[in-house]
């Protein structure tokens, strides 16, 4: 099995109105038990604005910190699901699934290293 990054691509903004999050949010849960039951599901999650980023330069020996987003877009990584699939189509489908619930492009790309539970690289 391989580990895969789906990144959910969310355009600028604030946060959509009750009645076009609610039913998302009951679409993602639907999603997230499926992946439970499918045994794919290893951990999502919903990022806080692009605002509220702190970015971690290292330079010349030393650490700069800014606030702020890595880079200025017109759209950021709003949430992410990481799966176990055991190829590129498996994960496609389940990043299908994800575009659907969410409405929003979704990115899958797969891990190139996984550091497991005992610490090696899987």
């Amino acid at each position: 099995m391989r580990h895969y990054l789906l990144s959910i691509r969310q355009p600028g903004g604030g946060t959509p109105p009750p009645e076009v999050l609610d039913p998302i949010m009951r679409e993602l849960a639907v999603l997230n038990e499926d992946l439970r039951a499918a045994g794919a599901w290893v951990f999502s999650g919903g990022l806080h604005a692009p605002d509220t980023a702190t970015v971690v330069r290292a330079r010349d020996g030393e650490e700069l910190v800014t606030d702020g987003p890595y880079t200025e877009g017109k759209e950021h990584v709003g949430g992410l699901t990481i799966i176990r699939a055991s190829d590129l189509d498996e994960a496609l489908e389940w990043g299908r699934r994800l575009a659907r619930a969410t409405t929003l492009p979704i990115e899958v790309r797969p891990f190139a290293h996984v550091v497991g539970d005992d610490g090696g690289t899987a």
